[in-house]
């Protein structure tokens, strides 16, 4: 019996804590040690198991937990967007506990997959571990929509000089080294050979000093690309708005004189301002045109305002709702729009939408239509010389590789963003950390306005020069940025990480020919 017991202990207990436990390496604690116990740990267990019983149902469990444990630590958040309206308060502990255990299925594929090899505490065993791992990481990011939130290469947010890599190999391709480094530990601690071992611990080291001296170079080298505005500059407003204001009436010239003096115009002043996504929920591009006299007074036509906010499209017979990105003059004229892409399931959109709506159900963000998506994103011009940019709306900077790769001739990417639905949580910071490894892998300097969030202005070597905390309102003033020419990762994109898994697939090809 207690044998039992220890057995179910070591099988399902020990792999959710070992997935709990490396959330602690994701943004904002980012304790990236944990990574070196907590995976060599998991391929242990699974070689253990595979000595004993190979069981594909038991190894998938292993991932499963391991990934439910990992997610449920380190999402949690994203229920908080259920506590605003009575209607969904009753599913929180539905999602709570439904999505982890859905990405974490993800996971349960990894070992299940893994433990089909015969798993040894070798270094092959680590190469078919970290390829197979990141590759189901890699589809994740497109399965469904694609949910690439935290891979495991978000531990180095915080280690700028390493993450520069980025700009030659990108995320994924950075997301298998990590893995293969963090695995490694468990040749150093079992491995009986001393020389190997040894090796081992050097090869390691090495690798970790030169991608560490690379970034440094790198950053250092860029310091001298930094450039003036000619005749501008750009401020980002950050107005803190909750969202339960947006649940309330009478509010819209309240909401709308805050930005207003906020934003403090200057009317002698060619100045370009930024306001967030979520700023004016409730207020679509028709409505706003009402305070055409207010915005009139305080801006003038040096002025340009880029803010997020609802547009409607008349399209066969029926009326299209669209997150979007617009750009107006000081009259409130559009000069420009985009519309969003990748919309959010059931925060921007209701999957199933004609049944679950007479169920009584919504999106959850404010409004009961589902937002529809749009198919083009194009350069945005505001000054053909001097300044245009990449609209990104929200979330849509998560997706790596599929940003800028028709988009050569800008420096900046402009990501308007409304975080205030996931509260005081980790999940602003982890939002943020991947404005930091877009920067980077690009090479362009993304201006992020949030509401509720983290807004901040990162240049193209991912170095945050100013950024306003979540619970910060107020504004950033931008008059310089660094102009770099076109990155590696950003003209060959995720090709890279497919040539990543040759490399990796042919060493072991190599290591299995030199074993027979």
């Amino acid at each position: 019996m207690r044998k039992s017991i220890n057995q179910k202990l070591y099988y399902y207990l020990w792999p959710f804590l070992l997935g709990s436990i490396t959330s602690f390496s994701l943004p904002p604690y980012n304790f990236i040690f944990i990574n070196f116990f907590t995976f060599s740990a998991l391929l242990f267990i699974l070689i253990k198991i595979n000595k004993k019983q190979n069981s594909i149902w038991l190894n998938f469990k292993i991932g499963w937990l391991f990934g439910i444990g990992y997610f449920l630590s380190n999402i949690y958040w994203i229920v908080y967007s259920l506590t605003f309206e009575d209607i969904f308060k009753p599913f929180i502990p539905f999602a709570l506990i439904l999505i982890p255990s859905f990405l974490g299925l993800f996971y349960g594929v990894t070992t299940s997959v893994v433990s089909r090899f015969k798993l040894k505490i070798n270094f092959s065993s680590i190469l078919v571990f970290s390829l197979v791992f990141s590759v189901v990481e890699f589809f994740r990011g497109f399965i469904l929509g694609g949910f690439p939130w935290n891979l495991i290469v978000y531990s180095w947010t915080k280690y700028l000089n390493s993450l520069q890599i980025l700009s030659l190999i990108g995320t994924h391709s950075f997301n298998l080294i990590s893995i293969t480094i963090f695995l490694l530990p468990l040749l150093i601690i079992f491995e009986k050979n001393i020389r190997f071992k040894i090796s081992i611990l050097v090869f390691l080291l090495i690798t970790l000093i030169c991608n560490n001296f690379y970034g440094s170079w790198k950053i250092k080298k860029n310091e001298t690309l930094y450039r003036e505005f000619e005749d501008f500059n750009i401020k980002i407003i950050s107005p803190k708005i909750s969202i339960e204001r947006f649940f309330k009436s009478n509010n819209k010239n309240i909401i709308i004189d805050e930005l207003i003096e906020l934003s403090n115009p200057d009317i002698s002043q060619r100045t370009i301002f930024i306001f967030p996504e979520g700023a004016l929920a409730g207020v679509n591009l028709d409505d706003l045109k009402n305070f055409k006299k207010k915005f009139s007074k305080k801006f003038s036509e040096k002025h340009t305002i880029i803010m997020g906010i609802n547009t409607y499209k008349k399209i066969d017979n029926s009326i299209k709702v669209y997150n979007s990105m617009v750009v107006l003059d000081h009259k409130l004229n559009l000069l420009h729009e985009y519309n969003k892409n990748k919309l959010v399931p059931f925060g921007e959109f209701l999957p199933f939408e004609n049944f679950l709506k007479k169920i009584g159900l919504k999106k959850i963000s404010y409004g009961y239509q589902s937002f529809s998506p749009a198919k083009k994103r194009e350069l945005i011009f505001i000054d053909k010389k001097n300044f245009n940019f990449i609209p990104l709306i929200c979330y849509e900077i998560i997706y790596s590789g599929r940003i800028t790769s028709k988009f050569n001739n800008t420096d900046f990417i402009i990501n308007i963003s409304e975080d205030g639905w996931f509260g005081n949580s980790i999940g602003p910071h982890q939002h943020f950390s991947h404005s930091i490894f877009r920067a980077i892998e690009e090479g362009k300097n993304i201006i992020r306005s949030a509401n509720n969030g983290i807004s901040a202005y990162i240049d193209s070597n991912g170095i945050i020069l100013i950024k306003l905390k979540s619970t910060q309102k107020g504004v950033i003033e931008i008059n310089n940025y660094k102009k770099l020419d076109k990155t590696f990762f950003s003209k060959f994109g995720n090709k890279i990480f497919f040539y990543f898994i040759l490399i990796y697939i042919s060493l072991l090809f190599f290591i299995y020919k030199k074993k027979r």
